[in-house]
């Protein structure tokens, strides 16, 4: 990987990461459709490095109270009742399953599961099921997430584990299980980010020792894309929850299906290879 492949596909990791429209299968079909291969899953796992930076930065506020809180709960019984401090707790149970599901299925993650058959199909069901949770919530009253429990935060956390599968994308599977418990599409978006953290954190911690070696790409244009990652992965969060505020995910579910449909013909006519880049 050169400097100019790292730059465009930071760039496009930080674009698409918060959106529910899957940065891991952006990365795979740009990649393909290039001709550069695939960037592999430790690049992808570094460069989210960049884009939870951004998270830690755009809601330090929330961070802040969300680890005090919940760093006083440790000593003091009364505050485990604190809101905040709920949602650490809540936080730590959500990332249970997606390190158990990594842990256990990392070789299929890191292979069969790349196969641009399952992208596309994962790009079309889960954005039709992100318009069915969206058109679901319309429809009830939104609770705060002041509101989620244990059961819930379990529930964000498998579905935040999809996410493994390149193509459900991570904001769109825990974004769609929050609006199906009922929350609004800020309450939402806003602990599907704080949830990734951890998660997100500790995979690209154990990525970065493989950076370097093997087919991994190389330091120098790793860490330049994962740079590029956090400017552009800020600008989008702060544009994306304003636009939720005022809009559905219709946009977000089109562009899904249309991508997944166009990525399935190219595949099915020969264009792409299925595990690879192009044909011929």
């Amino acid at each position: 990987m050169n400097w100019f492949h790292a730059t465009v596909l930071g760039l496009l990791q930080g674009l698409t990461e918060f959106l529910p429209v899957s940065s891991s299968a952006h990365l795979r079909v740009f990649s393909a459709l290039a001709g550069w291969g695939d960037p592999g899953s430790a690049f992808t796992a570094v460069t989210q490095l960049g884009t939870e930076s951004a998270v830690l930065i755009f809601f330090r506020k929330d961070v802040a109270s969300i680890v005090k809180a919940w760093s006083a709960s440790l000593v003091v019984r009364e505050r485990r009742k604190d809101p905040d401090a709920r949602l650490g707790w809540f936080v730590i149970v959500g990332t249970v399953p997606i390190a158990a599901l990594g842990l256990a299925f990392q070789d299929a993650i890191e292979t069969g599961l790349r196969d641009l058959r399952i992208t596309a199909s994962a790009l079309i069901v889960f954005g039709l099921i992100l318009a069915f949770a969206d058109r679901t919530r319309a429809i009830r009253a939104a609770k705060p997430i002041s509101e989620l429990n244990l059961p819930q935060a379990l529930g964000y956390g498998f579905a935040q584990s999809l996410a493994l599968i390149p193509g459900v994308s991570r904001s769109g599977g825990t974004i769609s299980a929050g609006l199906l418990m009922g929350y609004s599409r800020e309450a939402a978006a806003r602990y599907s980010f704080l949830l990734a953290v951890p998660a997100v954190l500790a995979s690209g911690g154990l990525e970065l020792l493989k950076i370097g070696e093997g087919t991994a790409p190389a330091w120098g244009p790793t860490l330049w894309a994962t740079f590029i990652a956090f400017a552009s992965g800020y600008a989008v969060i702060a544009w994306f929850m304003k636009f939720i505020s005022q809009h559905s995910f219709t946009a977000f579910v089109v562009y899904r299906v249309l991508l997944g449909v166009a990525l399935l013909a190219l595949v099915t006519f020969g264009v792409l290879a299925p595990g690879a880049g192009p044909l011929g």
